[in-house]
C-alpha cells in the first residue's frame, strides 16, 4: 500500500473513531413496528429451492434475478482487492488459485458456487472468495427470548463491511450497501415440503441466520479470536481440511439436525475453520443459548435459566462473560432495552425495536430478521441508519 493510501486509511479510521466516541446511543425505541420510517429501507423477497435439484441448477432463479447486483458486488470487492495490493495482483491470484479448492470444498457446496459461477459468468475464483468473507469478518447481535408463556423468540441484526470502503458522501460503508440488494429469503424444501428457511445473500450458499420450523432457529456471529478464520482458510487451502466451514455447518445443522438438543451437539462439537458464537433457540421452555466456539471445541455453553431470572441470551461479538471493546459495546444497550421491555412484554415486535435502536442499528446493519419457531414465521427487513448513527 503507498504512502497515500496509508495516510486516507489512518485518516478514515481517525474520522469514524471520532464519530464512534462521540456515542449514536440513544433512548430505546418503542412502536418501530410494523417496519416504516428512515430506518426501514426495504421487504426481503422470497424465493423457494428444491434440495432434490440438481445443485449445479439450484440457484440458477436467484442468481438470474440478482445478476446484476452480485456483478457489481464482486466489482467491489475486487476494486478493495486492486487498494490493497495494486496492478491486479491478488485479484490475479484469486482467478488462478481459489478455483483450485473447488473440489476440495465438500459436496453439495462446491457444486452449487460452481452453478452460482456458471449462471452468473463471475469467475469461480471470484465466487469462492465471495463465499469465503462470511467466514472471517461479520460483526452482529442476536438474541433469543422466552415470553411469559414458554414462547421463544430469535432476533438478529446482520452487520458486515467494517473497514471495507467508506463513502464519505453518503455517510455509509460501500460493501453494505451492496449487499442490501442482494439480501433474500429463501425456502429450502424436499418433495415440496419445507425443511428449513434461511435469510441469505444472493450467491452465498452457507447459512447465517436460518428456521428449521417448529424445532430450532439458529444464528451465527463472528468472534473475534487470534486463532480466526484466515488461519483456517490458509491451512485449508495447504491440505488440512479436518475443520468445517462455518456457514456449511450451520446450513447442514439446519437440513438434518432433528431437535434443539441434536443441534446443539453438532455445532458444540464438529471441528471449525475459524472461532464463532452459534446462537441456538429450540421448542420448549429454556431452550436458547449461545455456544461459544473455538476452533476445535466448544468454550462455553451459556443458555436460558429461568430459576436465574435469566428470559434471553443475547451475544454481540464478545465473550459474555467479558467486557465489549470500549469502542464497540452494542451489548450494553441491546440488554438496557431488553430488561426495560421485560418478560411479560417480549414478543417479535419489540425485540424489532431493540434492534432498531442505536448503536444495536448502526451503519453496518444490513437487515434484520425476526424468527418464532412454534408458527414458523421467519420474516426479513433491509435497514437504515440514518445520521446520527454509529459507523459500527
Amino acid at each position: 500500500m503507498n504512502s497515500s493510501c496509508l495516510f486516507y486509511a489512518f485518516w478514515t479510521l481517525a474520522v469514524l473513531l471520532t464519530r464512534c466516541l462521540h456515542g449514536q446511543t440513544e433512548e430505546c425505541k418503542t412502536g418501530m413496528y410494523p417496519p416504516k420510517g428512515s430506518t426501514f429501507k426495504g421487504n426481503v423477497p422470497w424465493y423457494a429451492i428444491s434440495l432434490d435439484e440438481d445443485p449445479v441448477h439450484r440457484w440458477d432463479t436467484v442468481v438470474k434475478d440478482r445478476k446484476y447486483e452480485l456483478v457489481a458486488m464482486i466489482q467491489v470487492i475486487k476494486e478493495l482487492a486492486n487498494s490493497l495490493v495494486p496492478s491486479g495482483k491478488l485479484v490475479a491470484l484469486v482467478d488462478n488459485v481459489l478455483p483450485l479448492m473447488l473440489d476440495t470444498l465438500p459436496y453439495p457446496f462446491n457444486k452449487e458456487i460452481l452453478g452460482i459461477s456458471l449462471a452468473s459468468g463471475v469467475p469461480v475464483g471470484e465466487m469462492i472468495l465471495f463465499n469465503i468473507f462470511y467466514e472471517v469478518f461479520s460483526v452482529c447481535t442476536s438474541v433469543v427470548a422466552e415470553d411469559a408463556n414458554g414462547n421463544l423468540y430469535h432476533g438478529r441484526n446482520l452487520d458486515f463491511g467494517l473497514l471495507m470502503g467508506w463513502n464519505h458522501k453518503n455517510h455509509s460503508w460501500t460493501l453494505t450497501e451492496k449487499l442490501k440488494p442482494l439480501t433474500v429469503n429463501i425456502d429450502f424444501k424436499r418433495n415440496n415440503i419445507t425443511v428449513f428457511k434461511s435469510t441469505n445473500f444472493a450467491g452465498y450458499v452457507g447459512i447465517l441466520t436460518g428456521i428449521r420450523p417448529n424445532l430450532f432457529t439458529l444464528t451465527m456471529n463472528e468472534r473475534f479470536n487470534i486463532d480466526g478464520g484466515y488461519v483456517g482458510i490458509l491451512e485449508w487451502i495447504i491440505g488440512k481440511r479436518d475443520g468445517m466451514w462455518m456457514g456449511f455447518l450451520t446450513r447442514t445443522v439446519l437440513e438434518n439436525a432433528t431437535s434443539y438438543e441434536d443441534a446443539k451437539k453438532q455445532l458444540s462439537l464438529t471441528k471449525l475453520l475459524a472461532p464463532a458464537y452459534f446462537i441456538l433457540g429450540g421448542n420448549q421452555t429454556g431452550q436458547g443459548c449461545v455456544i461459544t466456539r473455538t476452533r476445535i471445541n466448544a468454550l462455553d455453553v451459556w443458555e436460558i435459566e429461568l430459576k436465574l431470572g435469566r428470559w434471553y441470551v443475547l451475544e454481540t461479538n464478545y465473550d459474555h462473560w467479558e467486557k465489549p471493546f470500549f469502542l464497540d459495546d452494542r451489548r450494553t444497550p441491546a440488554m438496557k432495552c431488553m430488561n426495560k421491555t421485560t418478560q411479560a412484554n417480549i414478543s417479535p415486535k419489540t425485540i424489532y425495536d431493540v434492534l432498531s435502536t442505536r448503536p444495536v442499528l448502526n451503519k453496518l446493519t444490513t437487515y434484520t430478521t425476526l424468527m418464532e419457531v412454534s408458527t414458523g414465521n421467519l420474516e426479513s427487513y433491509l435497514r437504515d441508519c440514518p445520521d446520527p448513527c454509529s459507523p459500527w
